[in-house]
């Protein structure tokens, strides 16, 4: 009698472990079919505008449709004022349309969380939300990040997009200007690295119209990212912004970054229309980014930094823009440029992350 129960557990055990193995195989096919089955990851995109408005979740799912696999979720976190004073009756719809001053919008980031939340499982797998409403001037900026992931466990896979020198923004920020020396950005890099969150950081490479006697922010940027080893952070944009053009040889600039082994936590995107236009301007630019894509494959990222997109041509423009360069990468390079370094730094933050709001969030 004891030989046959010992023998029904056995069964019983042997058929639950098959069931889950089972499961636990059809659960990694789907996760596959997310990749195999879509073009291009987004590592870069904005749900709202300046103005704290833009489309739902949903509609950028549509957007999305079948080309888009995954993609970065966040909004900007900074919101124009409406000054009376300044404009009298016409509300600003962009920075640029006032004189009036930015402030940091702290209730983004639980707008962004909810609209991940209202979406099913299956939909939630296609997003990668981001932390992006905190001040990088304040050190408290840390404590609010922390407070986030405390109040929406499960959601969020980083910090970012966040601006610390970027052309015209920078100015208009109520309160102290943000700088790569101040110790309150060493302390949300420090976090980034206690909690697993990645970084998508913009800081331009250089000042709007710079002169000879100016220096850039090389420097200042490579220190930041030696201090924090532990901090994964993309350096958005490679650098370039609206005005701020390309530094004399930057492709020899991230070049060297590349290759420097005390900077292998620096990971750089392409996103952007501004970005693309630099990059295919000729044959040239095209095959001298190819030739830097090629040679270092895991390094790049693509993202379409398009901002509340209505419809999916708008969205998709950024990706079709970039055609003569995705036909000069060999096809190990365009995969991973496309969705492979998207989806290994991604994945990696996240189980990071999910791992320490296991073990701190009670």
């Amino acid at each position: 009698m004891l030989n046959l129960i010992s023998f029904i557990r056995f069964r019983n055990n042997f058929v639950i472990t098959i069931i889950l193995l089972l499961i636990s195989n059809f659960c990694y096919s789907q996760k596959d079919e997310i990749y195999d089955n879509y073009e291009v990851f987004d590592g870069h995109y904005h749900l709202t505008n300046y103005i704290q408005e833009g489309v739902t979740i949903q509609q950028q799912l549509d957007n999305m449709g079948d080309v888009v696999g995954r993609c970065v979720l966040f909004g900007i976190p900074l919101q124009q004022m409406w000054s009376y004073g300044n404009s009298g009756s016409e509300a600003p719809k962009y920075y640029l349309d006032t004189d009036a001053p930015l402030y940091y919008y702290s209730f983004s980031d639980a707008f962004i969380a909810m609209q991940y939340l209202s979406l099913k499982d299956e939909q939630k797998k296609r997003f990668d939300p981001m932390i992006t409403a905190f001040n990088p001037a304040d050190m408290y900026a840390a404590a609010h990040i922390k407070r986030v992931l405390q109040t929406f466990p499960g959601v969020f896979t980083g910090i970012g997009e966040f601006s610390i020198h970027k052309e015209f923004v920078s100015s208009k920020v109520a309160g102290e200007v943000a700088s790569l020396l101040n110790p309150a950005l060493d302390s949300i890099f420090s976090l980034c690295a206690e909690t697993g969150l990645l970084a998508i950081l913009h800081n331009d490479i250089d000042k709007p119209f710079p002169k000879a006697y100016t220096q850039s922010y090389v420097s200042d940027m490579v220190d930041v990212v030696k201090r924090h080893p532990g901090a994964t952070i993309i350096w958005a944009h490679v650098g370039l912004g609206r005005i701020v053009r390309p530094v004399k040889d930057q492709i020899s600039i991230i070049r060297e970054m590349c290759e420097d082994p005390s900077l292998s936590n620096l990971y750089f995107d392409i996103s952007w229309d501004e970005v693309a236009k630099y990059i295919i301007r000729n044959d040239s630019t095209v095959q001298g980014v190819a030739d830097l894509l090629n040679t270092y494959p895991d390094k790049f990222l693509f993202g379409s930094d398009n901002v509340a997109s209505p419809d999916q041509k708008t969205y998709l423009g950024v990706y079709y823009m970039y055609q003569p360069l995705w036909d000069k990468l060999i096809p190990e390079t365009r995969e991973k440029v496309k969705k492979g370094n998207y989806k290994r730094l991604f994945d990696e933050a996240a189980a990071k992350v999910r791992a320490w709001e296991k073990d701190n969030i009670k």
